[in-house]
């Protein structure tokens, strides 16, 4: 359990200094630099969607084949079961096109779903125990068997009830032509390449810093089936019969009980952000370094793969972040080779819950605020992350997924305590001349607008998403299950009166019946032995 500590910071100067540091870079930038800043750039959206039965447990039925090949479609796959379907949208220039390309994908899903529906929330109800989650089966290629092992190793390893928590990933890149011109303007003597890894880095450090904020504005996981838990022991506590919640709860998904490499004490793995060249090197050794917890599952156990290797990770996806440094992979290549080959191509934010007030899982103005975010966090001064940082950002976002409502709760921030509600003020305040800058070429003004939202949910916690779920089941007399399947079934009327566009319907059939023919055509090919086949991924360099 996370427990704040009581004391006082006057950050009324702070406030004041961090707003015109901000509104002075802005004022600072050229024209053609802040066009690139307000309508350049791309966004895209990973969702991941719990196909249940008509009763609310997890479905048994395989991924519809009418989906495609949730090996080789780029539009719908299945993250670590076979139940839990991916949507990703590709990169749209416009926020309002990756919601729409996500609408219609979500349409595309309940269209070949039969007396099935998609649960509506991050937290799932795992009524049959984690056994009965079916592992995600990609086919009998040397690629499709490596994803079903790597599964069947975070079972083995994290338990597979923590592996179906859901999740919307926000992925972010600046247009490319906007590096040359920043890189001019910093005067900086680096490399394009170098310059362009380094500031995305430097803005992943600021996520970081400030990513407790992510769970106090979107977190809704207050609350959370008993079934999820199981028989374990917990510190939460009964809403009702069937409920655990945590009152000031934000995100319990972000918190204890969600997935995270809750070993990595035991293990020694924590991923240095402080360069591109530390990032690769520390998940490298990861992947590469054996580990005496894992050794004692073994990989090949009576003929079958049981984990990819008993290193500290299998692969780099095992490493669990809110947020990572993105490089488009080439065929069957190793991220971390990408990132090294052709640096950072784009960003993704990890920590957002789904939206379970939102048929898509995420709203539009959540999306505002988020460019908005990253903005900011660019313009910003990241040093590096030293050791007691890491220690505060790692409490930090512990602390606000388990108590962030709770108006004495006090963060850390540089050896000194914080409130949680006064550091939130600062942030969004000094936000303000980011969303005027991004809102220069749209008459709606919807950058304000959603900044406007936020600054209200810090002074009223009570406007958070976190807090209306809370709310709403005590208005409704009903626990977590309860809530969830009412919001998830009120999700499918909405979609089944839904009509997509025709064109992009149509892209969403041709790519199910392409992946399906290129799966066959990987099964069909010759392969080398699968212990071959993963000797030579490892052997990338």
């Amino acid at each position: 359990m996370h427990v704040g500590r009581i004391t006082r910071t006057d950050n009324r100067a702070g406030t004041t200094r961090l707003y015109q540091t901000i509104e002075k870079r802005i004022r600072d930038l050229p024209d053609e630099i802040a066009q690139y800043l307000s309508t350049g750039g791309a966004v895209g959206l990973e969702k991941e969607c719990l196909r249940v039965s008509e009763s609310g447990s997890i479905s048994q039925q395989p991924h519809p084949s009418g989906l495609g090949s949730a090996l080789t479609n780029g539009y719908i796959t299945t993250d670590y079961s076979e139940a839990l379907a991916e949507l990703i949208t590709p990169p749209c220039q416009r926020i309002d096109d990756a919601l729409a390309f996500l609408s219609d994908t979500q349409k595309f899903v309940y269209d070949h779903l039969e007396n099935e529906y998609l649960w509506a929330t991050s937290m799932p109800c795992v009524l049959d125990g984690g056994d009965n989650i079916p592992i995600a089966d990609y086919g009998t290629s040397n690629p499709g068997i490596m994803k079903n092992v790597y599964r069947r190793g975070l079972g083995h390893r994290y338990g597979r009830t923590m592996q179906v928590i859901a999740g919307v990933h926000f992925n972010f890149s600046f247009d490319e032509a906007f590096w040359p011109l920043y890189k001019t303007l910093q005067q900086s003597g680096q490399t394009l390449r170098d310059f362009t890894d380094h500031s995305y880095l430097a803005l992943i450090r600021n996520l970081q810093r400030f990513g407790w904020l992510i769970p106090y504005l979107f977190g809704a996981s207050p609350a959370v089936c008993k079934s999820f838990l199981g028989n374990k022991s917990t510190d939460l506590e009964p809403f009702d019969q069937n409920t655990y919640y945590e009152p000031y709860a934000t995100s319990l998904r972000m918190g204890d009980i969600g997935y995270t490499n809750s070993k990595e004490k035991g293990v020694g793995i924590k991923a240095n952000y402080n360069n591109l060249q530390s990032y690769i090197e520390s998940l490298t050794h990861a992947i590469e370094t054996p580990c005496p917890m894992w050794e004692k599952i073994g990989v090949e156990v009576n003929g079958r793969y049981e984990q990819l290797n008993a290193n500290i990770l299998q692969i780099e996806n095992e490493y669990y972040t809110t947020v990572r440094p993105k490089q488009v992979l080439q065929g069957m290549e190793k991220p971390t080779v990408a990132l090294r080959r052709r640096g950072v191509r784009y960003i993704e934010l990890r920590s957002l819950d789904v939206n379970a007030f939102h048929p898509l899982g995420v709203s539009q103005e959540q999306l505002y605020f988020l460019r908005a975010y990253m903005v900011f966090s660019l313009l910003m001064d990241s040093p590096p992350i030293n050791v007691q940082e890491r220690r505060e950002i790692d409490q930090n976002i512990g602390g606000a997924a388990h108590r962030g409502r709770d108006p004495e709760l006090y963060l850390s921030r540089q050896g000194r305590d914080i409130r949680l509600r006064d550091w939130a003020r600062e942030l969004l305040q000094a936000m303000v001349p980011v969303c005027e800058l991004l809102d220069k070429w749209d008459e709606a003004k919807p950058y304000s607008a959603s900044l406007q939202q936020q600054m209200a949910c810090v002074e009223d916690p009570e406007l958070t998403p976190s807090a209306r779920m809370l709310q709403e089941m005590r208005e409704q007399g009903e626990g977590f299950f309860h809530f969830a399947k009412r919001k998830s079934l009120q999700h499918r009327d909405f979609f089944s009166g839904f009509v997509p566009d025709t064109e992009r319907y149509q892209l969403l059939l041709a790519e199910a019946e392409s992946s399906l023919l290129q799966q066959q055509q990987l099964e069909q090919a010759d392969q080398p032995s699968f212990a071959a086949f993963l000797a030579d991924y490892f052997a990338q360099h």
